[in-house]
């Protein structure tokens, strides 16, 4: 490996010091990069030469001291040559901790992430969210694969990450793990979210991310509409597990729950608000942020339907909820019964509640966002801009009001 590398000794007088024997130093440079060390010897200013960097004579002294310094100069081109046959990374601090026999400390992208990882479980929730972890786990063994697959290794030193190496990766996942771009973007911005806190505890010098695009297209949000809704209410279910799946679907619908928030939702967690009436008091698995929603009196027969069930009263909780994965099974099943084709899942009641039940209500876009938990009403603004026929309701009263002008 090819690199600008330099070797200078020099002299160095101490502030504030009147004397003419003075330390000798070496530096070495490497691209720009220095790293200065002394060599242990002293020299009279009046002997030194600057530019040979050694010193005036033919005593014997001087021979030795010259000497000396010739078998330093010997020894750092040595390590600078031990590290360029062992394909290490070579700077000017890494050729002087090799020359000195110092064990530079080296970290490798496998230790960054899965330390990154260890921290976050330590902190499920405490900040974080245990569908999150997930996320970060799946990342885990995307990473492994490939640098088994790419460099048919099982980790590196994260030194060697640079901008090649994230294009590699993003194709990598959109190929090999068959990943549509919205989920390589989302792993790579996870990715770049794990290599901004190795650069910040000094394990890399350089964000190999700064300045990557992340392109991440717009995607449509599914929802029932109220027909849609009615036909799930009003559909008979020979077996019970499908009649208790579609209860807490709607009940979802109905107040815009998480799968991870109506499964822990217990009786504690309904209480009587301001006007009277119930309302559901948590805070969001995912966020933190309190929710707060009044119960819409479909969501109240749900809830009593459940009141002596047996589930329900050992566990604590309001619905009989089982596993997610259980969930989504049923739902297919019931989405198939019911003659409806989107593909129905936990989190599309969520936007059903956002759009078909609130916002096409006429219900404001504050008042949905503080229901639904989000942090920032950007993320409520999502599911408006799909709303067509909010738009149309809109606009028919201007229709109406400019027809005169016809």
């Amino acid at each position: 490996m090819k690199t600008n590398f330099s070797l200078l000794f020099y002299v160095k007088r101490p502030k504030n010091q009147q004397k003419k024997i003075v330390p000798v130093y070496v530096r070495i440079t490497v691209s720009g990069q220095r790293s200065e060390t002394t060599t242990g010897v002293n020299c009279d200013l009046d002997r030194w030469n600057p530019k040979t960097g050694r010193q005036i004579g033919s005593k014997e002294e001087v021979k030795i001291f010259n000497a000396y310094l010739d078998n330093l100069q010997s020894e750092i081109y040595k390590a600078h040559k031990n590290l360029s046959e062992s394909s290490e990374e070579i700077t000017a601090e890494s050729i002087r901790c090799k020359w000195l026999g110092i064990e530079k400390e080296i970290h490798t992208v496998m230790e960054a992430v899965m330390l990154h990882n260890q921290n976050m479980e330590a902190l499920i929730g405490n900040g974080y969210a245990i569908g999150t972890l997930k996320r970060f786990q799946v990342l885990e063994r995307h990473v492994l694969a490939f640098l088994e697959k790419k460099y048919c290794t099982k980790d590196m030193n994260i030194k060697k990450i640079n901008r090649p190496f994230i294009n590699d990766f993003e194709f990598f996942l959109r190929t090999e793990n068959k990943c549509s771009g919205n989920t390589a973007a989302k792993y790579l911005k996870n990715f770049g979210k794990i290599l901004r806190i190795t650069l910040a505890s000094g394990w890399i010098d350089k964000d190999p991310m700064f300045g990557y695009k992340i392109n991440m297209k717009p995607v449509e949000r599914p929802f029932l509409s109220n027909e849609e809704l009615n036909i799930l209410a009003r559909k008979k279910f020979s077996t019970e597990r499908l009649s208790q799946v579609r209860d807490i679907f709607l009940f979802c619908c109905l107040t815009g729950l998480a799968y991870s928030d109506v499964e822990k939702l217990s009786l504690s967690n309904i209480q009587i608000g301001i006007d009277g009436s119930s309302w559901i008091y948590t805070n969001r698995t995912k966020t933190g942020v309190r929710s707060a929603v009044p119960l819409l009196p479909s969501a109240v027969v749900i809830l009593d339907r459940y009141q002596d069930n047996a589930y329900c009263i050992n566990k604590g909780r309001v619905l009989p909820v089982s596993s997610n994965q259980k969930m989504n099974e049923y739902l297919k099943e019931i989405a198939i019964l019911c003659g409806i084709e989107k593909h129905l899942s936990s989190h599309i009641a969520r936007h059903t509640f956002a759009t078909t039940v609130t916002l096409l209500n006429g219900v404001p876009i504050e008042s949905v966002s503080k229901m639904l938990g989000h942090t920032n009403i950007k993320t409520t603004q999502i599911y408006a801009k799909v709303l067509d026929i909010k738009v149309s309701a809109d606009m028919a009263l201007l229709k109406e009001k400019f027809s005169i002008l016809q």
